[in-house]
């Protein structure tokens, strides 16, 4: 089984074709997905997406394009969210210096915040981070010497030292189909360096569709490409990518574990 551990099934690309999307989902062997969280207001439509579905999660968390707009939210409100059994992670939550569509200072205390959240609540924070290596750095060390807490840098883009410093601080690092492209040499060298019970794999879905689909809309049945590339860059076969990958999914996100483990005991009830 693979797991593409970030997608955003909410988004108006699969409204009226989620009942297929998931269905080839399952035909390429993706066991599970978590469609991510980019405005703690629209909580209620990640939770419902997760509940009519047991191959999905769900997580809370405010997008750091979106911060501006949710400035305020405070780690309790997260937190609490956060306690419904198909929530899994915090986030996602980060810094974009691309787009800048959201102040960085304000981006930095909302980013902060959501640490917060993700540490009280034992949650793993999803990190979005977009040329922004250094304050990423400055802040992901900062705050994991006040106290730690596990997070995943999705979609990883970023530089080599920002890879070191996260595996350092006993972070995971995720690829996107960008892992695929002809242009992402240096993406590929970088995720050979990390450590294989650091490595994820992910679609972003409906963005970043990986070669052989590459302009195309994303969705989580194309992750199997994704993970097809990762497998020729650490020197694994496809199915032990499969495997590793889903394995470092459930130990970082425990709670889908744990929500697993039950939901099977109760099928053999």
């Amino acid at each position: 089984m693979l797991v593409d551990s970030h997608c955003h099934l909410d988004f108006p690309d699969f409204q009226s074709r989620l009942p297929e999307v998931l269905s080839a989902a399952a035909a390429a062997g993706v066991g599970r997905m978590v469609t991510i969280s980019t405005h703690v207001a629209r909580y209620e439509t990640y939770r419902s997406l997760a509940e009519a579905h047991t191959s999905v999660f769900c997580t809370v968390g405010t997008h750091p394009h979106n911060a501006a707009l949710e400035p305020d939210v405070p780690a309790e409100r997260i937190v609490d969210l956060s306690r419904h059994p198909r929530c899994v992670a915090i986030g996602e939550a980060g810094l974009d210096y691309h787009y800048d569509k959201s102040p960085r200072d304000v981006q930095q205390r909302v980013f902060r915040t959501h640490i917060e959240a993700a540490r009280e609540a034992g949650l793993p924070l999803v990190v979005h981070a977009r040329n922004a290596d250094e304050d990423m750095i400055r802040i992901l060390s900062d705050e994991m010497g006040r106290g730690r807490f596990d997070a995943v840098l999705h979609c990883f883009s970023s530089g080599e030292k920002l890879a070191q410093v996260g595996v350092e601080l006993g972070l995971y690092v995720s690829f996107s189909g960008i892992l695929t492209f002809r242009n992402s040499e240096e993406i590929r060298r970088i995720a050979a360096s990390v450590p294989h019970h650091r490595l994820l794999v992910e679609t972003d879905a409906p963005y970043l569709a990986p070669v052989p689909h590459r302009g195309k809309t994303n969705e989580p049945a194309f992750v199997a490409h994704t993970a097809r590339v990762l497998a020729e860059v650490i020197g694994a076969s496809p199915e032990a990518v499969a495997e590793l990958t889903t394995a470092n999914f459930y130990r970082l996100f425990s709670k889908a574990a744990a929500a697993d483990a039950e939901n099977g005991r109760a099928l053999a009830s």
